[in-house]
């Protein structure tokens, strides 16, 4: 079976139409269907079946891309290895960032790159964990993040590393009735108006646990995937809202520690399975982990009036 056609089936996979595959790798969809239909007969079984106006992969089709992933793996160990012996890790790294997780990591990351060898490519991509995976159509590496209660993805196609963990807190304007506290149970905010994000992120997930201890839905007055926004809305007085502990940035907002509820989101380093056997990708995840430890010792403290510092 040919390795360009393997990559074919792969992309397949990963978009779900053969006219976004075609884009893609700057085929017609034609030339697309064309390969795919010859990777079956070098496979000497179906690999795909109509599903309405479209095809599907069939279970021998998502086997073979499973293996593909393999066999694409290991070409690129290869050339990675013929790299090394040229000298040190080389090469481009296509990173996905989520844009809060880079404001924090990626100041950390890129100046330690630059003299590498190693060309990193970052780009924002504000997606909830459900969609995660599909980006390594387009990324080598994907930095996301969770409610620490969710389970990581489980897909035979993605490995998942546990970077850090970052608490969640409650953010009022300094003339809040709650300014002065330094930590808040989920029934004082019963009666609050908030702001929050779009569903599906973490930090809504923690919203929606603080309904379920209090037995009343929040009153969501706006929801915005912008911090910076949702920080300026509520040191104005509009509504409180939850915000990751390292995001948070204006210097007036009151702090206060979340009691009672799991309140964190775990950041998250995707890739595809043995993605780290290519020594440039492995750098990059390497300078993640270094990022992760620099950044949280100097964020560890939550700026704001509030005194959740202490929490």
């Amino acid at each position: 079976m040919a390795l360009e056609r393997l990559r074919v089936l792969r992309e397949l996979a990963d978009r779900g139409t053969v006219a976004a595959v075609a884009a893609a790798l700057s085929m017609t969809p034609s030339a697309v269907s064309q390969q795919l239909k010859v990777l079956a007969r070098e496979a000497g079984v179906a690999l795909l079946e109509p599903d309405g106006r479209r095809v599907r992969l069939t279970d021998a089709g998502r086997a073979l891309v499973v293996r593909a992933d393999e066999v694409l793996a290991a070409m690129d160990r290869a050339v990675a290895e013929m790299a090394h012996y040229r000298g040190s890790p080389r090469g481009r790294v296509r990173v996905a960032v989520f844009p809060s997780g880079g404001a924090l990591l990626l100041p950390h990351v890129l100046p330690g790159m630059v003299d590498s060898g190693v060309e990193v490519i970052a780009r924002d991509e504000d997606v909830p964990p459900s969609e995660v995976a599909r980006l390594l159509a387009d990324y080598d590496v994907v930095l996301t993040h969770r409610d620490e209660r969710a389970a990581p993805i489980a897909d035979p196609r993605v490995v998942t590393r546990v970077l850090m963990r970052e608490p969640i807190d409650v953010v009022a304007a300094p003339t809040h009735r709650l300014a002065g506290r330094s930590a808040v149970t989920p029934e004082e905010l019963a009666d609050e108006t908030w702001l929050s994000v779009r569903g599906g992120f973490p930090v809504d997930d923690v919203l929606r646990s603080i309904a379920t201890v209090t037995g009343v839905q929040p009153r969501i007055a706006q929801r915005l995937n912008d911090f910076r926004v949702i920080e300026t809305l509520v040191a104005v007085g509009y509504g409180v809202a939850l915000m990751p502990r390292y995001a948070v940035g204006h210097p007036d907002l009151a702090v206060l520690r979340l009691s009672g509820v799991r309140a964190a989101r775990m950041y998250e380093l995707v890739t595809r399975p043995r993605a780290e056997a290519r020594p440039a990708i492995a750098a990059v995840l390497a300078a993640f982990e270094s990022a992760a430890t620099s950044a949280t010792a100097d964020s560890g403290t939550p700026r704001g009036k509030g005194t959740a510092a202490r929490a």
